[in-house]
C-alpha cells in the first residue's frame, strides 16, 4: 500500500531552519539634571557606568548637568571629570580671581541702575574658563550625541540644542537668573534650563533601551525667619524646580531614577566638591546592582 504524499508546505516547514536569535547588550541613555554644586554627585554615577563598562549612546543635560554631560560626551571618564573638578575646587584663590574677571559690569552699576548687579557673571566667559580644555567646539565633534536644555526667556518655552556651537549652549543652560548673564543664540535670549526642564529624561526617550536619570535638585530647606534677598531668590528657584520635577514624574518616569543623598549641600557649595562626591558614593552600588538587570542581554530575532 502506497503512503500518501505529504503536502509540500508541511515538508518545507519541517525542514526550515529555526530563526537565528542574536544576543546583545541593551543600550543606555543618560539624563543629568540641574542642582548647582550638588550636580557634582553625577560624577559618581558616571564612574559606576565606567566600572560596568557601559557608555551611554545618548546624553541630555540641564544647567550644571549640561556641563558634566558635555564632559562625558567628549569622552572623559568619571575619574577624569573628578580630577578636573577637584583641581578647581582646591584652588580657591584662582577661582575667585577668575569669577571677578568674568563679571559683566562693575561697582558703578549699583549707582547707574538700582537693580544692577556688579557681581553678575558672564555665562560664556565662565564656560570658557571652567569647561575642561578637551571639550570640543562643536556638538558634532563629541563622541556621544548630547542634548543641552536651556529656557527661551521671551519665547517662554524650552530650547534644546544638539548641533552647532557647544559652549554657548552649555553657557545658556547654566545661566542662573540674577547670578549669570543670559546668552543670546540665534536671536533667542536664553537662561538656565532648569526653569523649564530640570530633569530632561524625556529628551532621550526612544534613543536607547534603558534611560537613567540623575536628580540632584533637592536642596537644603531655608531656615525659619526672614531670608536675605539671595537666599529668597535661590529658595524660590528651588521650589520651582522641585515642582517641575514632581509633575514630570507624575506623567512618566525613566527606567532608573537616581537621587544621591546630597540635599544638605547648597547650590553654590563648589568648594565642598570632595564632600559632595563622598556623600554620593553609596549610589555607585545602587547603579551597579539595578543596571545589572536592566542591561541584561536581550534577544533579537
Amino acid at each position: 500500500m502506497k503512503r500518501a504524499a505529504r503536502p509540500a508546505a508541511a515538508m518545507s516547514k519541517q525542514t526550515q531552519a529555526p530563526a537565528r536569535r542574536v544576543s546583545r547588550r541593551r543600550t543606555l541613555a543618560l539624563a543629568l539634571g540641574g542642582g548647582g554644586a550638588r550636580s557634582l554627585a553625577q560624577v559618581v554615577v558616571i564612574e559606576a557606568l565606567d566600572e560596568l563598562g557601559v557608555r551611554p549612546v545618548a546624553i541630555a543635560g540641564t544647567s550644571f548637568g549640561a556641563l558634566i554631560g558635555a564632559a562625558c560626551a567628549a569622552g572623559m571618564s568619571g575619574k577624569d571629570i573628578r580630577r578636573t573638578v577637584l583641581k578647581f575646587a582646591h584652588n580657591r584663590s584662582a577661582i575667585y580671581s577668575r569669577l571677578m574677571a568674568e563679571r559683566v559690569g562693575g561697582i558703578a552699576e549699583l549707582f547707574s541702575s538700582p537693580l544692577g548687579n556688579p557681581l553678575l557673571i558672564d555665562s560664556e566667559k565662565f564656560c570658557s574658563h571652567f569647561l575642561p580644555a578637551n571639550i570640543p567646539v562643536e556638538f558634532s565633534e563629541l563622541n556621544i550625541p548630547l542634548t543641552v536644555i536651556a529656557a527661551d526667556l521671551h519665547g517662554g518655552k524650552e530650547a534644546a540644542f544638539s548641533a552647532g556651537a557647544l559652549r554657548p549652549a552649555v553657557a545658556a543652560s547654566m545661566a542662573i537668573p540674577g547670578l549669570m548673564s543670559p546668552v543670546e543664540i540665534g536671536g533667542r535670549v536664553l537662561v538656565d534650563g532648569a526653569a523649564v526642564n530640570p530633569l530632561p529624561f524625556d529628551c532621550v526617550a526612544g534613543r536607547a533601551d534603558v534611560i537613567i536619570a540623575v536628580d540632584c535638585s533637592g536642596g537644603p530647606k531655608t531656615a525659619a525667619g526672614m531670608p536675605g534677598p539671595w537666599e529668597a531668590l535661590f529658595a524660590t528657584l528651588q521650589l520651582m524646580i522641585d515642582g517641575i520635577v514632581a509633575e514630570k514624574l507624575r506623567h512618566g518616569c525613566p527606567d532608573l531614577l537616581i537621587r544621591p543623598n546630597v540635599g544638605v549641600f547648597g547650590m553654590f557649595d563648589f568648594f565642598q566638591a570632595s564632600a559632595i562626591m563622598r556623600a554620593a558614593a553609596p549610589v555607585k552600588a545602587e547603579v551597579k546592582s539595578k543596571l545589572a538587570d536592566l542591561l541584561a542581554l536581550g534577544d533579537l530575532d
